[in-house]
């Protein structure tokens, strides 16, 4: 039987941090025994790569370029810890997904830029695209050149990360997916989310500077009307690529909008 997938969480708002960990697992069609999870605002014990088929971050109110002393109290705790667990990922090539601020500290990491000074975005949808590298890659083939994802963040990478291979971008931020090696990825739209967990971490994070707190009921409504199906399809592959290969799964090519 396949190890089990590592999920590190960042969200101490435990609704939000418990609808990402659902929305993985419906996503990637995973049973909840095949994941283990670690909610790093709680705790964050040694971890033994050997011991997980791959690794998820995801995303959370943290941003890997603040100050400090701006940091959360939980931020400060964890993040060094996880910086030492993200450099050993990408030495060793090992599978890694990460989403937003998944990125951000694999970039960090490279030695990439990551800042709040260009690209961020307000929650909802954009349409991604992917670039002609993306087309060699075992994940993304014969994924539509277009797709829309759910965004929302405020830091970004200014540009790709030393080291990495630009899978896809979009007219208002261009690093929106890279590839390290041949197994570490990561994304800044959410791979995750659907309408209804778009709308929960809104009414989350209204106040927390991602949008106008006014606009909120509208952004909701339209993340309602799109269709995102795609990024699920990735985190899909993903899970089964590297913690499913005793089960062989035709991957499903959804369509584009």
């Amino acid at each position: 039987m396949p190890k089990p997938c590592l999920l590190l969480q960042l969200r101490p708002e435990r609704a939000a941090a418990d609808d990402e960990y659902q929305a993985i697992l419906r996503a990637a069609e995973l049973d909840a025994d095949r994941m283990k999870r670690i909610q790093m605002d709680q705790e964050f014990p040694d971890v033994e790569l050997d011991d997980f088929s791959a690794v998820i971050v995801g995303g959370g109110p943290s941003n890997v370029s603040k100050p400090e002393e701006q940091k959360y109290e939980y931020q400060r705790k964890f993040e060094p810890k996880l910086r030492t667990l993200v450099a050993e990922i990408a030495r060793r090539d090992f599978p890694y997904l990460g989403a937003c601020y998944g990125l951000s500290i694999l970039a960090d990491v490279l030695g990439g830029k990551v800042s709040e000074e260009r690209y961020g975005e307000t929650a909802g949808a954009q349409t991604i695209e992917l670039t002609d590298a993306a087309r060699e890659d075992p994940l993304l083939h014969d994924i539509p050149q277009t797709f829309r994802a759910f965004v929302g963040h405020k830091e970004a990478c200014q540009e790709v990360p030393p080291g990495a291979v630009l899978l896809a971008g979009s007219s208002g931020c261009p690093v929106q997916m890279v590839r390290v090696g041949q197994h570490v990825y990561a994304t800044q739209f959410h791979p995750e989310l659907d309408g209804d967990g778009l709308a929960l971490r809104i009414e989350t994070y209204r106040h927390a500077g991602y949008f106008d707190p006014a606009e909120a009921d509208i952004l909701i409504a339209l993340g309602h009307r799109e269709s995102v199906p795609v990024p699920g399809e990735l985190l899909r592959r993903f899970i089964t690529r590297y913690c499913e290969t005793e089960r062989e799964t035709e991957l499903q090519v959804p369509e584009a909008n």
